[in-house]
């Protein structure tokens, strides 16, 4: 038999990304428009659409996720699409081992909501899927082809799944204090808690000026105003003939600053 590989119309691809405690993965296959007019002609508005081509579209996720507004369990499911010139449907469907629409089945959905389409920044030549706008508990999975962006958001309520886990490692010296000082100081919440993980992560590492700048950060949040000049200055003499110097001694002066003012 020859052994022969040739160019696909449609080559399939995979993302992952890190997102929250979970990771999205996406598997599709990316269609190009090959001098076509896709939504309305090529792509029909009002039927179904398998978002890209060959076998459906397949997003997975290891942790249970709010969809546009709608709770998706843990798990892998089918991303199926009924374009419009005003507004899209999205469907998140059981039935991954379909290819393409054939074997789609509407008792296997499981989310099932409506987006208005938005013009990309760009024209997109080829079929694309991208999760954009990360942040600590939200982010958004994009959709592009041609002149059109759908944007679906996504949200994770997992706040005291993440409290549960740092009270359970919280005395353990290979706990990491640092991620967990910085995860509260971001999201402005259990400050008392940032400090503590702090001054744990600073005992295990003293001369880590970076940790001394969030240290001095945290107490200023705390409205710890020497506290937060002295770790501050403390950062900026261990960052002292690193090639962070500059930058550090900047950020900690204007630390210092702002509580001056």
């Amino acid at each position: 038999m020859t052994d022969l590989k040739l160019p696909a119309l449609s080559p399939n691809t995979k993302i992952t990304q890190d997102f929250s405690t979970t990771q999205i993965e996406v598997l599709y296959s990316r269609p190009s428009i090959r001098g076509r007019k896709i939504f309305g002609d090529v792509v029909p508005y009002g039927k179904i659409w398998r978002t890209g081509a060959n076998a459906v579209t397949r997003i997975k996720t290891s942790e249970d996720l709010e969809i546009a507004g709608h709770e998706v369990k843990a798990g892998e499911y089918a991303l199926y699409t009924i374009p419009g010139e005003h507004s899209w449907e999205v469907i998140l469907n059981t039935g991954i081992g379909n290819w393409g629409t054939g074997g789609y089945s509407h008792e296997g959905d499981v989310a099932r909501f409506n987006v208005t389409p938005q013009q990309a920044a760009h024209p997109y030549k080829v079929f694309t899927i991208d999760i954009t706008d990360i942040t600590f508990n939200t982010c958004s999975i994009e959709l592009m082809w041609e002149n059109v962006k759908i944007v679906i958001p996504v949200h994770a309520h997992n706040e005291a799944h993440i409290n549960e886990n740092v009270d359970r490692v919280f005395n353990d010296d290979k706990a990491p204090y640092y991620q967990i000082a910085t995860y509260y100081l971001e999201k402005n919440q259990h400050t008392d808690r940032a400090k503590a993980a702090i001054d744990k992560a600073l005992a295990l590492q003293p001369t880590a000026f970076y940790m001394w700048h969030t240290k001095a950060k945290i107490e200023k949040l705390l409205g710890s105003k020497y506290e937060a000049i002295a770790a501050a200055n403390r950062s900026t003499t261990l960052a002292a003939g690193t090639p962070y110097e500059e930058a550090y001694k900047r950020q900690n002066e204007l630390l210092i600053a702002d509580l001056d003012s």
